[in-house]
């Protein structure tokens, strides 16, 4: 997991850097598909956050500008779209490929085995949890197809961490304004409350 944050951490900085990809440059997208068609607004947001898979994407900036730009329905059904497919995406890609990577990484297979079965024990609680930190959904989703758990399973919560999100975040985008922005910024530091709230729990109980 710490090498699969590190591959998706990486190219973050990397785009960030280059300045290929930014909150300013997202904002200017949107804004552009706006002016020719809103419909081109919710495509461009699925299509931001699908490619959160592979390039590390500002997931709350871009569902609150969304809110914003389109309004809190068409925004969360976008983002959610577009957070469903990357998902779904890196659980096959993983359960395709993943053994291959993990084998060059980890040579003894009791130890692939031991850390598979860890995530296996945890992984329901990490995926739920994920939007606490930037890369961590990517790396659950693809964890959850290296350890090949159940798809339907995977799912379910995948469908629980990203529904919910989506809906919140993008309600609290249409609901601000550049002259009042405390919707936007009050939520996200509910959600990294909440989320946060939940790891210390988590890692509570089970130290316990």
């Amino acid at each position: 997991m710490g090498l699969l944050a590190l591959v998706f951490t990486s190219t973050f900085f990397l785009l960030n850097v280059t300045g290929v990809i930014s909150v300013a440059k997202i904002e200017l997208w949107l804004l552009a598909a706006k002016s020719a068609n809103p419909v081109w607004v919710g495509v461009a947001v699925a299509a931001l956050l699908f490619a959160d898979l592979i390039f590390t994407v500002p997931t709350l900036a871009t569902l609150l500008l969304a809110g914003y730009f389109i309004g809190a329905g068409f925004a969360a059904l976008a983002g959610a779209s577009g957070l469903m497919a990357a998902g779904i995406g890196g659980y096959w890609i993983s359960r395709r490929y993943g053994e291959r990577f993990v084998a060059h990484i980890v040579k003894d297979a009791h130890e692939r085995e031991a850390a598979a079965q860890a995530f296996r024990r945890h992984g329901p609680v990490v995926i739920l949890l994920s939007r606490a930190m930037p890369v961590l959904p990517e790396v659950s989703a693809c964890m959850a197809g290296l350890t090949r758990m159940n798809f339907m399973t995977f799912l379910a919560l995948w469908s629980m961490n990203v529904i919910p999100y989506c809906l919140i975040v993008a309600y609290a985008g249409s609901i601000s304004t550049l002259d009042d922005p405390q919707p936007a910024i009050f939520t996200a530091i509910g959600l990294s409350v909440f989320f946060w709230s939940g790891w210390a729990i988590f890692n509570r109980r089970r130290n316990r």
